[in-house]
């Protein structure tokens, strides 16, 4: 095992930096600093926390340009991308600041009995969060604000990848005013962190990844009696019906394939659309995937950038050719680049049906799979058929009936209505079936990892 970690610049390949790994002792004693200062932390006012929340908001605007730099640096997205990723992070702090009290606000009831009963949210302790490398800000402030806003300690074990930017994470949240100890990154193996799941002073366990990944997370800290929220993959599907405003459908799911370099969980992927309106959409759709255009994501005119890993575009290449190989049909793109860094065009497949990558498997880049579907039925009957389901979309100029499509039919955690979008800090954001369980987001999150304790009062 490797003493170091390392970070890469995917759009060139040149190592980044390097990182000295934990020893396990130091794991510990982070562990145990962690869970002392959440024993002052805990007993701080609403008012208290969310002051400190709104500085680290603050610390994220002031720190904007360094931080979107790394990003970009580390993991390849557009640093236009970075930056809009920044200020969704402070508004999640500004958010869950305001907001907050109100969430985690205690209740009164009376007791059928008599006398009256009281319920309160307590915070429990230390929770460790487990997090990717497709949003290295993101991710981190969307389980972290809430925990500290419900009281809690956090630790972060972020991807390798991006450890450079939980480093200058932990650093902003400690200018802000947040106790020392309070957030602390684990920079640690994967056999490692098993061990901070055992540790009896970890209460809690949050994982955004793969589905295999939420197994083995998910396992371990069931196997410790301790609760988990995961985050997982999905292979989100965008149904465009008859009625739908063409040319808005169009944008918005080439928007929803390749913003982030298409690697997003909650990304449109399979695109669904009935016969009526098939081969214009069809034609529409492959000709603006033509035009994006790929390249360092530093530079102005560039659409996406590279992928983040040489593995993951070699696993994301495999894909499409297995699908190929099976039936499915490329339409543009499809080839891996000439040159350095871990580049991907976008890509569209058509004739995509059950048994190939693109229509069973999560596709985690820049490609899409267009399916047939005959009507509106039908259409919904192939969005439902995956073993995920995060999100999804409903292109219709009847948003009623979308609506309600959406509520009655659609079996995934989030829906969009003739829009793509990522996350809102007012709207619950999580997934069903292999795509995971637990919420965050809309005062949600903040519940997640509390002690619902009932106090009775009869005398």
């Amino acid at each position: 095992m490797t003493d170091q970690l390392t970070t890469i610049n995917p759009a060139t390949g040149d190592v980044l930096e390097h990182y000295d790994l934990m020893t396990d002792t130091q794991r510990d004693d982070a562990i145990a600093a962690c869970h002392d200062a959440f024993l002052e932390w805990r007993h701080k006012s609403f008012e208290e926390r969310g002051e400190i929340l709104k500085k680290i908001g603050e610390g994220l605007r002031e720190n904007a340009d360094a931080l979107a730099d790394l990003m970009t640096a580390e993991m390849g997205k557009l640093v236009s991308q970075s930056r809009q990723e920044i200020d969704l992070c402070a508004s999640i702090c500004e958010w869950t600041a305001d907001n907050g009290a109100e969430a985690l606000a205690s209740e009164d009831r009376d007791l059928p009995g008599g006398g009256r009963g009281k319920i309160v949210h307590s915070p429990i302790g230390v929770i460790y969060g487990i997090q990717p490398w497709n949003f290295p800000v993101y991710q981190v402030v969307r389980y972290s604000i809430a925990n500290l806003m419900a009281g809690n300690g956090v630790l972060l074990k972020h991807a390798a990848s991006v450890t450079g930017t939980g480093v200058m994470l932990e650093t902003i949240y400690a200018e802000a005013g947040l106790p020392e100890n309070l957030f602390t990154v684990l920079k640690i193996s994967h056999d490692q962190s098993d061990a901070v799941i055992d540790n009896d002073l970890v209460r809690g366990v949050t994982l955004t990844g793969s589905p295999a990944a939420g197994e083995i997370v998910g396992g371990k800290a069931g196997k410790a009696l301790k609760k988990s929220v995961l985050e997982l993959g999905s292979n989100d599907a965008y149904v465009v019906l008859a009625d739908a405003d063409l040319d808005q459908a169009v944008k918005m799911c080439v928007q929803g394939r390749v913003y982030n370099n298409g690697e997003t969980c909650v990304a449109a992927k399979r695109f669904i659309v009935v016969d009526a309106i098939y081969d214009k959409f069809r034609d529409a759709f492959v000709d603006a995937m033509k035009a994006i255009k790929h390249g360092d994501p530093t530079k102005d005119g560039v659409d996406i950038g590279p992928m983040a890993r040489e593995d993951l575009r070699d696993d994301l290449h495999e894909q499409v050719q297995q699908s190929v190989q099976k039936g499915a049909r490329i339409v543009c793109g499809g080839e891996v680049p000439e040159g350095s860094g871990f580049f991907y065009p976008a890509t569209v497949l058509e004739d995509v049906a059950p048994g190939q990558p693109a229509y069973d498997d999560e596709l985690f880049g820049p490609v899409a799979a267009l399916i047939r579907a005959k009507d509106t039925d039908d259409a919904m009957r192939i969005a439902n058929d995956s073993e995920y389901g995060l999100g999804g979309g409903i292109f219709s100029k009847d948003v009623e009936k979308a609506t309600q499509l959406a509520a009655d039919h659609f079996d995934t955690g989030m829906v969009f209505i003739n829009g793509f979008g990522l996350a809102q800090p007012n709207m619950p954001f999580g997934g069903v079936k292999r795509s995971g369980y637990g919420r965050e987001h809309g005062g949600f999150g903040m519940r997640e990892f509390v002690n619902v304790k009932a106090i009775n009062i009869v005398g």
